[in-house]
Order: structure tokens, then C-alpha cells, then sequence
């Protein structure tokens, strides 16, 4: 009996740049399918930018058949305004794929780069490395891609129990 293949949108909010990357899960098997980085205008108003995340990532959904979504949980900074702009962001992020219909697990980036790389500190450039040996096919990425697709692969390895927790809730 073949494994049903599951289409996940890995994503990493941010206002100025949300990375996303789009992977196929089948079994164990992970193949890259696309990604991107959604950059609203600096110079649009703030409301105006969280709709354009919101509705770029929809259109992404749409485009790639995405079955799930998986976000990278809220990192905060000494900066409480920054912060909460990230929050709006990330809220505008998780819409886009819940507004389809689709289940959105959430990933504290700690586990993110465990569930990657193997170490719960490790760097962009670690992290980037990673993403190129697991799916060779992406190319070069952007930070922002890779930081996305690394949401993807961890939640192809965490998906059940992501999904049965978010059930449970």
C-alpha cells in the first residue's frame, strides 16, 4: 500500500520578509515543491501590509495544493513594539492557510533547528545547510526560505503528533 502524499507550507513570519517554502511528505520521503519570501512595501501602511501577507500566502495555498501549514512560534526581543508588529504578522500568516481550511501547527524555533540541524542553538547558516542536504532540488535559498522550509521538514516529522495536540485543544 503506498503512502499518501502530504503537501505542507512551512512558514516564517516577519513583516518586511515571511519565508516560505512548500514540501511534499511521503512516509519518511521529503521532496521540495517551491518557495518564496512574501515582502510587503515598506512604505504601505501597516494594515495594508499584514492583508497583502495574508492574501499572498492564500494565493500560495491555492497555487500548491497545500494539505497542512506550520509556523514558527513568536520570538520575542527586547523590544516590546517590535514584538507585538511580529505578532500581528505571524496572526496574518496563520490566517492565510486557516481561512483554507487547512491545520496549523505551531514550532518553538528551538525545536525547529533540533528537528534540522540536531542542536537547539544552531544558526542561520547551519540551519541553511541543513535544508540544502535534505532537499537538494531547492537550489540556493534565501534565509528567510530556508528558515521556512525547516518549519516544513519539522513538522513532516512531528505532524501526527502536532495534529492529534491541536485536536486535543
Amino acid at each position: 500500500m503506498a503512502n499518501e502524499t502530504i503537501r505542507i507550507l512551512g512558514l516564517d513570519p516577519g513583516l518586511r520578509r515571511t519565508g516560505w517554502g512548500v514540501i511534499a511528505c511521503e512516509g519518511s520521503r521529503l521532496r521540495w515543491i517551491a518557495h518564496g519570501v512574501v515582502a510587503p512595501s515598506d512604505k504601505a501602511p501597516f494594515a495594508e501590509r499584514l492583508l497583502h501577507l495574508m492574501e499572498s500566502l492564500s494565493m500560495i495555498c491555492a497555487d500548491h495544493a497545500c494539505d497542512e501549514a506550520a509556523v514558527e512560534e513568536v520570538f520575542v526581543n527586547m523590544n516590546p513594539s517590535s514584538t507585538l508588529k511580529l505578532g500581528h504578522a505571524r496572526a496574518a500568516v496563520m490566517l492565510a492557510p486557516a481561512r483554507r481550511g487547512l491545520p496549523v501547527a505551531e514550532y518553538a524555533p528551538n525545536l525547529i533547528k533540533k528537528a534540522v540541524v540536531g542542536a537547539g542553538h544552531a544558526d542561520k547558516s547551519q540551519i541553511a545547510f541543513m535544508v540544502k542536504r535534505l532537499l537538494p532540488a531547492a537550489g540556493d535559498v534565501t534565509a528567510d526560505a530556508a528558515d521556512a522550509l525547516a518549519v516544513a521538514i519539522t513538522h513532516a516529522q512531528l505532524r501526527k503528533r502536532a495534529l492529534m495536540a491541536g485536536a486535543a485543544a
